[in-house]
């Protein structure tokens, strides 16, 4: 899974920059090059226990693992998708993996979700 999840990423980011209108960028980070969100910098992550274009993170999993929420005009573009939640918000995901971010990163390319609890992954680029 990951090295698909790192082929979409080239289609969105160069540089550490994101292209136009694309909600992914790249970092440099302790770990190497993450995937982050271009708005706010924070590392995006993985969810193992995730079906294909489903999230399994809802109640206290969200609340540690914020999904990374697409706007109502959000369109899908290639490998990054949009699913419906339970509540019916939306979810930015790639290549059909719904995208996450921890509560325990404070600051831009921080990466401490990275292999908690052995099912969350960093998206590395």
């Amino acid at each position: 899974m990951k090295r698909k999840l790192i082929a979409a990423v080239a289609l969105f980011a160069v540089g550490g920059t994101a292209l136009t209108a694309q909600p992914l960028a790249t970092l440099k980070t302790d770990i190497g090059k993450v995937v982050v969100a271009a708005k706010n910098g924070m590392t995006l992550y993985t969810f193992r226990k995730d079906a294909p274009n489903k999230s399994n993170c809802y109640n206290d999993c969200a609340a540690a693992w914020p999904p990374f929420m697409a706007s109502g005009a959000a369109k899908p573009s290639g490998q990054l998708g949009i699913i419906t939640r339970k509540d019916n918000s939306r979810q930015w995901t790639l290549n059909g993996q719904p995208l996450y971010f921890w509560q325990g990163d404070a600051a831009r390319g921080d990466v401490t979700g990275d292999g908690v609890g052995g099912v969350w992954d960093a998206v590395k680029n």
